[in-house]
């Protein structure tokens, strides 16, 4: 086994324990590793990689007088012997490991040492020791949670993974993710995560989307028909199953409709909630809104050039539900003349 030494200085940060030190960035990159959320699996935690994000950073590296912050790691606990520190005088220890294993996980500087694996620059880092994933998740969240452009969905999914009883906590997330899971579902697999995306899907709505979506769904039907969690993301299980089988092709072909766009989830979510709230009492099911949605829905124009074609924020989703409730009116009243 071939070892890689690197010198630090022990220290903690909040009580945590840490190593300080510097080392080349190539040495950084060959030591360490992106735990990138893998949207199939639900593995990882990472946004995704970056291309530009990282060029950027190569090309400013490399200018004189630029710097940077610390690159933050954490040594995972390993059963396999890959690291160990050795005590040195003086508050020193030598981090031990083998070449051949990455054994730093990237809490924090993904994009900064993306493509760096060929330069001989000096960086700080820090490196949190034996703390395991979901601390190493939490850690993140904490870091990020404002960083620009990073997904409010992957966040949310981190928040779903800490958090104890979701059903009391964030009803909304437990419906979307539902969505997302169950294998029954249209949605199954198709919400944007912020992670490395399932093969084979694009231009998906995001987890926040249906999220926030489902919040308004459980406010307008709790004071008429108020139910569970686990009950509310059956109900729309069951209504999107009924979108699904009256609009197939608009989930076949996402990129020429707008239903699964946010325009179309914010205001077909309304939608569920008028034929919820209409008839509190019946039990509502993929069945009775197909026969509800297929009423009407066929005959209006889904197409990113149709009527929806434009619209946008919350004054868009109400002209957008509107124009729905609209048309869904004028098929009632031409069923019942006949």
């Amino acid at each position: 086994m071939v070892e890689l030494v690197l010198h630090c200085v022990r220290g903690a940060s909040a009580g945590r324990p840490v190593l300080l030190g510097f080392a080349p960035a190539k040495t950084l990159h060959a030591m360490s590793f992106a735990d990138v959320l893998d949207e199939q699996t639900g593995r990882g935690y990472q946004r995704r990689f970056s291309a530009q994000h990282s060029l950027d950073f190569r090309r400013y590296i490399q200018r004189p007088g630029s710097a940077t912050i610390p690159l933050t790691f954490n040594l995972r606990p390993r059963s396999d012997g890959a690291w160990r520190l050795v005590d040195l005088p003086n508050g020193m220890a030598a981090l031990r490991a083998d070449s051949a294993v990455k054994v730093f996980a990237q809490v924090d500087c993904q994009h900064r040492l993306g493509y760096l694996s060929d330069l001989n620059v000096d960086l700080p880092f820090m490196s949190f020791v034996e703390m395991d994933e979901r601390e190493e998740m939490e850690i993140f969240g904490i870091i990020n949670g404002k960083a620009k452009g990073l997904s409010r969905s992957l966040l949310d999914f981190h928040d779903a993974q800490l958090c104890s009883d979701l059903a009391a906590e964030r009803p909304e997330l437990l419906i979307a993710l539902f969505l997302k899971n169950e294998p029954t579902s249209p949605w199954h697999h198709r919400l944007d995560l912020g992670g490395n995306p399932v093969s084979g899907l694009e231009r998906r709505a995001s987890l926040r989307t249906v999220q926030k979506a489902a919040k308004v769904f459980l406010r307008r039907t709790r004071p008429v028909c108020p139910m569970a969690a686990e009950a509310a993301a059956q109900v729309l299980h069951d209504f999107w199953i009924a979108v699904g089988a009256v609009l197939p092709e608009a989930f076949a072909k996402p990129r020429n409709y707008l239903v699964t766009k946010g325009i179309g989830v914010y205001a077909l979510m309304e939608l569920a909630a008028d034929i919820v709230c209409e008839q509190p009492a019946k039990r509502h099911d993929a069945s009775t809104f197909t026969a509800n949605f297929g009423d009407f829905a066929p005959t209006f124009d889904w197409s990113t050039s149709g009527p929806l074609k434009g619209l946008g924020g919350e004054g868009g989703v109400r002209e957008a539900v509107q124009l729905i409730r609209e048309a869904r009116r004028r098929a009632r009243i031409k069923v019942a003349n006949g």
